[in-house]
């Protein structure tokens, strides 16, 4: 982009933040978040993060700062997280390089879930505060009208447009989740393919850690037992992968899961794709994951014990 289309805000913030203005713009990213690729006047590279101040971004900034001093492969915050108007803003470390690794088959699955369970373990000895409320594909806890989260944009669009059996399947496995008695903890929901990247058959760094969330660590796993192959739209990977995802974290893990957490692992495999696929549905995009959906909620749900 370019530089003068920096927002007013950015380079007095890095100025009073970083201790330089930026002098060249490598990249602007637009999704949850804008996320900024910034060359800096003395020759540093940053990359400034800024997104609705929810609440949540703190405890996600701390997380991630701890976990980067203690070895975990992702960028080092630069800054805490700093109010400007209604944003939540923070500097980060540029963290270049890896590649992505593409696939949904057993063995891709195992590497990701080996990756996984060191997130888990490394989450599990930070005491910071819950981030919440949860993300909106894993925040199947709300408390609003309805089966989906309260999200305006969406809720005012034509619902018929959502398949039923991506209703019925959601709720359903909705339920179940409810009605689970676990703990909950701290961990990444959004562990995803474009999220990740890989230098020499080892993760290099995991990003988005604005993602965050505070739920049952069965659901946690679930969850991204379904959602590791994503690049884009909607998927969900076969069976087997999922099979393999969670026995590869128990593995390593060197703990089995309950009965109860099993279903619990296998109800949470479904409700992202069921946020995705409406989410796509509403705003009129083919959910490419429909078919897989399709063929496999009843198998996920009967494993769900829902």
């Amino acid at each position: 982009m370019p530089f003068d289309d920096l927002p007013d805000w950015l380079p007095a913030w890095c100025l009073d933040h970083l201790g330089d203005q930026p002098a060249d713009v490598l990249f602007r990213q637009q999704s949850m978040s804008t996320v900024f690729g910034l060359r800096l006047a003395g020759g540093t590279d940053v990359v400034v993060k800024a997104r609705d101040d929810d609440g949540r971004a703190g405890s996600c900034v701390t997380a991630q700062a701890r976990l980067a001093e203690n070895g975990f492969p992702c960028a080092r915050p630069l800054t805490p997280v700093v109010g400007v108007g209604p944003l939540a803003v923070h500097a980060e470390e540029f963290r270049p390089g890896g590649e992505v690794l593409r696939g949904d088959a057993p063995d891709i699955a195992v590497r990701y879930a080996e990756v996984f369970t060191r997130l888990m373990t490394a989450l599990m000895d930070l005491a910071v505060t819950p981030p919440l409320p949860n993300p909106r594909w894993v925040r199947w806890d709300h408390t609003d009208p309805g089966l989906w989260p309260s999200i305006e944009s969406l809720d005012e669009k034509d619902q018929s447009l959502v398949p039923t059996y991506v209703v019925d399947t959601a709720d359903r496995a909705r339920r179940r989740l409810l009605a689970a008695d676990l703990p909950c903890v701290l961990g990444h929901a959004d562990f995803e393919a474009h999220n990740l990247r890989w230098h020499d058959q080892q993760v290099w760094t995991v990003h988005d850690w604005d993602s965050l969330a505070w739920q049952p660590e069965a659901a946690l796993v679930g969850a991204a037992s379904a959602v590791f192959p994503k690049m884009g739209p909607a998927t969900l990977p076969p069976i087997e992968s999922t099979e393999a995802f969670l026995a590869a974290y128990q593995d390593s893990r060197a703990r089995l899961f309950t009965a109860e957490e099993q279903q619990i692992a296998w109800a949470a495999s479904l409700w992202p794709a069921a946020h995705d696929i409406r989410w796509e549905a509403l705003h009129g995009y083919t959910a490419v994951s429909g078919k897989a959906f399709w063929t496999q909620a009843a198998e996920r749900l009967r494993r769900a014990n829902a």
